[in-house]
This record gives C-alpha cells, sequence and structure tokens, in this order.
C-alpha cells in the first residue's frame, strides 16, 4: 500500500483543542482509519511543524479526501508528501 508523509501545523484554536484534550490526537488517527488509511508512526515535533505522521492508505484520492477533511475543520493544516520506499526510488534512476 503506498506511504505518505503527513506534515501537520496546528491553528491556535487546534493548539487549544489538544491542550484540553490530549486523547483527541488519537481520535483523529481512528478517523483516518475510518477515511479509508492508516497511521502507521507519528511524531510531536518542535518547529514549523507540529506532528509528522506515517500514513498508508490505497491511493492520492483517500489522501486528497483526509487532507480536506481534516483541513475543514479549521484546527490546523496539512501537507502531503508521497513517500517511495529507497529501493524503489533506486531501481527508478
Amino acid at each position: 500500500m503506498p506511504t505518505y508523509i503527513m506534515l501537520t501545523t496546528l491553528s491556535p484554536e487546534g493548539v487549544q483543542t489538544v491542550k484540553n484534550n490530549p486523547a483527541r490526537i488519537r481520535e483523529v488517527n481512528r478517523e483516518i482509519e475510518q477515511l479509508g488509511a492508516s497511521v502507521k508512526a507519528q511524531w510531536a515535533t518542535l518547529g514549523e511543524y507540529d506532528f509528522i505522521n506515517v500514513v498508508e492508505a490505497p491511493d492520492e484520492r483517500t489522501m486528497a479526501r483526509i487532507s480536506v477533511e481534516l483541513g475543514s475543520r479549521g484546527t490546523g493544516r496539512y501537507e502531503t508528501l508521497p513517500a517511495i520506499p529507497i529501493d524503489d526510488f533506486i531501481a527508478l534512476l
């Protein structure tokens, strides 16, 4: 299944939500699963992005739907990058 890197920057409202309800992070992961993908790894980070997620999804359309759904809530901004396994990348060269 294709892998994607999802970079998340929380809005001020998103920061407040996480502060008041840290379990919301795992709830969002379950919502991603309901939309057809799976969070394989997740890190909270310092700097430009608040979270980095490794997500497996069947295709780019699924990831686009997830990004639009999450982005429409106004609690964060999402940037999604397709991830190519390094052996596959080398084979392309």
